[in-house]
């Protein structure tokens, strides 16, 4: 604390801390004295002294709360802290403040109340568990003392003025030339957690399965000639459009139920296949930290509808990073649609511990035999890989070609054919 007293100034009371009145006697001027306490200032920048209130973490310490990180689900242990906020910030109940990235997905961390952030715990791009503190937020409303205008310096010397003319313009800052045309330069970004899990994950899977990649072709006409028929009721009846998703993934579901090997894996510990008596979906969606994989559960129960409506919701949670693990956690079967960006032909890699994995292509115009005629046809291309320790290619085929009938004639669902 100031040894010496101001006689005749009385600092506040701020919250649990009272400073004592405090003296300038000794303080040479254009210099002043501080309060580790309170933060206070007082200046001399002349014979008039001005106090100067600032605010201060210790000063109100029930109003300062201390934000901690999410409990994680079990499958996750740690995450990394990406800053949203700085020091200073000022935000608002539920704004975000940062997000931790796991090797899942990524949590967002909200102020719980308004106010501004005083201080971040950990740096950006630390390793944080459940628990560890993260922020320090002062709740807006707190008793912050109001800040004092300063006080003009008063001097014994008149001011000379000067005429506007002879005032210099200011001369603006150098700009820094960019890098010349044609340099050749590079840059290092750290590889977020889902990307090394999903690295992780596949060279996994290649590692462990024995995949083999078996292909078909898929005629789209009855399929588009149903959505356009249908397509305008559908929307008004369900408030939602009907796309082809819905029918490729009702089909995987009739053709995991004739085929219910593919849908089974293998236990590694106990050497034991696990069949499963039902059918949840993972469909893989691209976001620009990944390729994230939310799962619909009990797909066999499903009408097209509730298919559509399910992948809506989890499209736009994925869209704005609102996927949880819990809607990622599980799944039996694998669906990749490459062809919304343009994808031709490919092999998808299994999504592990899946045993297989439905690829989808581009839907293209091709000249195909129809009839004993050739006939321009809008066709799909689809690829499935499995792992052969589990699934021969029998199964694997008869698999494949129960997703080409159904979709090609969606009356084949219908008639349990």
């Amino acid at each position: 604390m100031i040894s010496n007293v101001l006689q005749g100034v009385t600092v506040p009371k701020q919250g649990n801390c009272t400073l004592a009145r405090c003296s300038l006697s000794g303080v040479p001027r254009g210099q002043g004295l501080a309060c580790a306490n309170s933060r206070k200032f007082v200046a001399n920048n002349s014979s008039i002294f001005a106090v100067r209130y600032f605010r201060t973490t210790a000063a109100c310490r029930n109003d300062v709360v201390t934000v901690n990180t999410p409990a994680f689900a079990e499958s996750v242990t740690e995450g990394d802290v990406r800053w949203e906020k700085a020091v200073g910030d000022t935000v608002t109940e539920d704004e975000v403040v940062c997000e931790i990235e796991t090797d899942k997905t990524s949590v967002q961390v909200p102020a719980p109340a308004a106010g501004v952030i005083e201080a971040l715990l950990v740096p950006d791009g630390g390793k944080v568990e459940g628990g560890t503190p993260l922020f320090k937020l002062r709740k807006t409303g707190a008793p912050i003392p109001t800040a004092m205008p300063p006080v003009p310096p008063v001097s014994t010397q008149p001011i000379e003025s000067k005429p506007v003319s002879s005032v210099k313009p200011t001369a603006a800052p150098a700009v820094e030339p960019g890098p010349s045309k044609g340099a050749r330069s590079e840059h290092r970004v750290k590889m977020n957690r889902m990307r090394q899990r999903i690295a992780q994950r596949l060279k996994e899977a290649q590692n462990t399965c024995a995949m083999l990649t078996t292909f078909n072709e898929i005629d789209m006409s009855n399929i588009q000639e149903m959505r356009a028929r249908h397509r305008d009721s559908f929307l008004k009846k369900h408030n939602m459009k009907l796309g082809f998703m819905s029918a490729f993934v009702k089909a995987t579901a009739f053709a995991l139920q004739d085929q219910p090997v593919v849908n089974a894996v293998i236990d590694d510990t106990t050497k034991e296949i696990v069949y499963r008596d039902y059918v949840d979906i993972s469909v893989a969606v691209a976001t620009p930290r990944g390729l994230v994989v939310p799962v619909i559960r009990n797909v066999e129960t499903m009408n097209f509808a509730d298919i559509e409506r399910t992948i809506n919701e989890l499209g736009e949670k994925a869209r704005k990073n609102e996927l949880a693990i819990e809607d990622m956690d599980g799944g039996t079967f694998t669906i990749s649609n490459g062809g919304v960006f343009g994808s031709l032909f490919g092999t998808p890699i299994i999504n592990p511990p899946q045993s297989a994995i439905l690829g989808m292509h581009a839907i293209v115009d091709r000249p195909v035999a129809v009839g004993g005629k050739v006939e321009v046809r809008p066709m799909m291309f689809v690829a499935l890989t499995y792992d052969h320790r589990l699934i021969d290619g029998r199964e694997a085929v008869t698999f494949l070609r129960k997703i080409k009938a159904a979709v090609e004639d969606p009356r084949v669902l219908l008639l349990d054919l």
